[in-house]
C-alpha cells in the first residue's frame, strides 16, 4: 500500500514537475519569439503648394473688346478719325512761272489745313500757299471754295486762311498742348497726300522732340515734333493729333532720299502756334521780338585767347541797330577791325552772355531764346561784358526790322 501510495507520490511529483516545465518552455518561449516590430510613424506628405483660380474677367476687362472684335485702342483712333476728319480739308493753289521766254505758266500746288474756327478760319503751312495768286479749299463733301490769306508767319511756316462756307461745312478742331508731349506716345496724322487721297489717316509715335528746321525765310524752326507716322506730300499743313483727337501740331516736312515717306516727318508745335495766332488775326503778321542785334559772332575758348577776351562763351557784338533795344541801353558794336590770319575781325563790342539770367552761347540760342519765351513789348534784363565790367540793362522788346 505504502508502495502504491509512493509510486503514486512519486507520479504526481513528476507530472506536476512536467507541467511546471510545459508552463516554463510555453512561457520562456513567448519570450524568445521576435518581437512584433513597431510600425514606424508615418511621414508628413507636403501640402500641394496653394494655386489660386485666375479670377474671373471684370466688366473693364470684357468691355476692351466689342462686338465687332476691336479693341480699345482701335476704337479709340476711329473715333478721332470720325470727329477730325471733317474739319481736314484739301488746299490747291495755283501759281505763275516763268517760262524760257518769260511768259507766264501756271502751276498748281495741293497741301493740307484744318478748320480753327467757326468763322471760317484754317491753319495750314506757310510754304504750301508761299507765292499763290489762287488758293481754294475743299471740304468733305467736295465743296469747293476761294480762301482769302489773313496772315502768314515764314519764320514759323504757318499760314492763317479764311473762307466763307456754310456753317454746317465748319466743323472745328480742339487745339491741345505740345509742353508735355514724350518720346513713344501716340501720334495721328490726318492729312491729303499727293493731293489726291483725301482725309487719310496715318498713326505712329513721337519719335524724338525739340528738332529744328530750316524755315521758308532761311532761318531755324526750334521745339520742332518728329514722328514716324506716314507724312507724304501734300499732308503738310494738316493735323497731327494726340489720342484725344487735340491738336498738338502742323505736320510741315519730311526728311527723305527719294521724296516718299522713310518714317521721319515733322511738325511745327501747336503752343508756337498759338502765339503767333493773336498777330496774325490782327496784323497779318507775326510780330517776331528783338534786341538789335544784327551780326555777332559766337565767343569760344578759341577766339577768346585770340582776342583776350574776359569769358570764353557768349555773343561778340559786331553791328546793333539805330534805335533798338540795345543800342537805345547803351550797348556797343564794334569799335575797330583786326586780323586773324588772312581774315578781317571786328572787335571791341560788348558781350551778350545772358538773357533774364538764361545763357547766350550762340545766335541760335538767342533766337531760340527770345522766338520760344518772349514776345513784342516785353521787358527783360540783358547781361553784358563791356570789358572787365559786367552790366545788367533792362530793355523793352520791339519788332524785328525786315
Amino acid at each position: 500500500m505504502k508502495n502504491n501510495l509512493a509510486s503514486m507520490s512519486s507520479v504526481g511529483n513528476i507530472g506536476w514537475l512536467i507541467a511546471l516545465i510545459i508552463v516554463i518552455f510555453m512561457v520562456g518561449g513567448c519570450s524568445r519569439s521576435s518581437p512584433t516590430p513597431t510600425p514606424p510613424a508615418p511621414t508628413a506628405t507636403p501640402s500641394p503648394a496653394f494655386t489660386p483660380a485666375p479670377p474671373a474677367p471684370s466688366v473693364n476687362a470684357v468691355a476692351l473688346i466689342d462686338a465687332l472684335g476691336r479693341d480699345i485702342a482701335e476704337r479709340r483712333v476711329i473715333d478721332v478719325y470720325k470727329g477730325i476728319a471733317p474739319a481736314v480739308v484739301n488746299i490747291t493753289t495755283r501759281t505763275y512761272q516763268r517760262g524760257f521766254f518769260f511768259e507766264p505758266i501756271p502751276a498748281e500746288g495741293a497741301g493740307s489745313g484744318f478748320i480753327l474756327d467757326d468763322q471760317g478760319h484754317i491753319l495750314t503751312n506757310y510754304h504750301v500757299i508761299q507765292d499763290a495768286e489762287r488758293v481754294e479749299v475743299n471740304f468733305d463733301d467736295n465743296t469747293t471754295v476761294q480762301a482769302e490769306i489773313v496772315g502768314v508767319d515764314p519764320r514759323n511756316d504757318v499760314a492763317l486762311l479764311q473762307v466763307d462756307a456754310r456753317p454746317d461745312l465748319l466743323h472745328p478742331v480742339t487745339l491741345g498742348t505740345s509742353t508735355n508731349l514724350e518720346v513713344g506716345q501716340r501720334a495721328i496724322a490726318i492729312g491729303n497726300p499727293f493731293g489726291q487721297f483725301g482725309r487719310t489717316l496715318t498713326t505712329g509715335v513721337i519719335s524724338a522732340l525739340d528738332r529744328t528746321l530750316q524755315s521758308p525765310d532761311k532761318r531755324t524752326i526750334t521745339g520742332v515734333i518728329q514722328t514716324d507716322a506716314a507724312i507724304n506730300r501734300g499732308n503738310s499743313g494738316g493735323p497731327l493729333l494726340d489720342s484725344q483727337g487735340k491738336v498738338i501740331g502742323i505736320t510741315t516736312a519730311i526728311f527723305s532720299p527719294t521724296g516718299a515717306n522713310a518714317g521721319i516727318g515733322f511738325a511745327i508745335p501747336i503752343d508756337k502756334v498759338k502765339r503767333i495766332l493773336p498777330d496774325m488775326l490782327e496784323l497779318g503778321r507775326y510780330r517776331h521780338p528783338w534786341l538789335g542785334v544784327r551780326y555777332a559772332y559766337t565767343v569760344t575758348p578759341g577766339l577768346a585767347e585770340m582776342l583776350n577776351l574776359p569769358v570764353d562763351q557768349g555773343l561778340l557784338l559786331v553791328q546793333i541797330s539805330p534805335h533798338s533795344p540795345l543800342a537805345d541801353a547803351g550797348a556797343r558794336g564794334a569799335q575797330r577791325k583786326t586780323l586773324i590770319g588772312n581774315q578781317i575781325v571786328y572787335v571791341g563790342g560788348d558781350i551778350l552772355t545772358a538773357i533774364d539770367g538764361r545763357p547766350v552761347s550762340s545766335w541760335e540760342d538767342l533766337q531760340t531764346l527770345l522766338e520760344d519765351n518772349y514776345q513784342v513789348g516785353d521787358k527783360v534784363t540783358v547781361t553784358l561784358r563791356q570789358g572787365e565790367t559786367t552790366l545788367e540793362m533792362e530793355v523793352t522788346l520791339e519788332e524785328e526790322e525786315t
